[in-house]
């Protein structure tokens, strides 16, 4: 079974996605640690972040991949830490928006997908990548409380600088941001994660073969 989580960012994907994962003992993908992650190689090799085609290059001889733990491989590297940092979160945008990168991460996302039993979170899971999932789900939040909660995970930023990257990264991710017309939306913004893994979870319980 395949279980796709989308939404914008702070809507609360990576937290409720985890959880759901250890509970169902599924396996969890957070394809947007693999942009991270290319986004990571690319600095590191000097490679401009403008050029669309290299950067679809480097992604396809270097394919990211995850461990049973779900920290994060490139290059033969661990980059799990690496990847959240502020510097990645300026520029992951740019990278990501690039149709040769896209078409090389989907494909690897479609790959480790379709090993079956996996909670995959990201943009475009229920309309691009696994359109055929299982369990489709769409998280939204108040645009102050997803704010607040990318705060909380990036202390360093100040909180007038994380609502306008929130603000640029929805604008850059508009096209990508789109319910599957069968996904079930939650408004995760006065919920626990707990909550909303359980009502996920409770999807998940109806829709599973017999």
């Amino acid at each position: 079974m395949i279980v796709a989580i989308d939404g914008p960012a702070g809507a609360g994907k990576s937290t409720v996605a985890r959880l759901l994962a250890e509970r169902l003992r599924f396996r969890y993908l957070d394809t947007g640690a693999m942009y991270r992650a290319l986004t990571w190689l690319a600095l590191r090799e000097g490679i401009a972040l403008d050029r669309g085609a290299d950067l679809g290059r480097l992604a396809a001889e270097n394919p990211v991949d995850f461990d049973e733990n779900g920290r994060v491989f490139v290059a033969g590297v661990d980059v799990t830490a690496s990847i959240r940092r502020s510097e990645i979160d300026r520029v992951v945008s740019v990278v990501a928006g690039h149709p040769a990168v896209r078409e090389v991460m989907r494909a690897r996302q479609r790959e480790l997908g379709e090993r079956g039993d996996v909670v995959i979170e990201g943009r475009d899971i229920g309309t691009v990548v696994a359109p055929a999932a299982e369990v489709k789900v769409y998280l939204v939040a108040d645009p102050a409380v997803r704010a607040e909660r990318r705060r909380s995970e990036r202390p360093e930023i100040g909180v007038d600088a994380l609502a306008t990257d929130l603000r640029l990264r929805d604008a850059q991710d508009a096209e990508r941001m789109k319910p599957a017309a069968d996904a079930v939306e939650i408004d995760t913004t006065e919920s626990t994660a707990e909550e909303v893994v359980a009502r996920i979870e409770q999807l998940v319980r109806e829709r599973a073969p017999a």
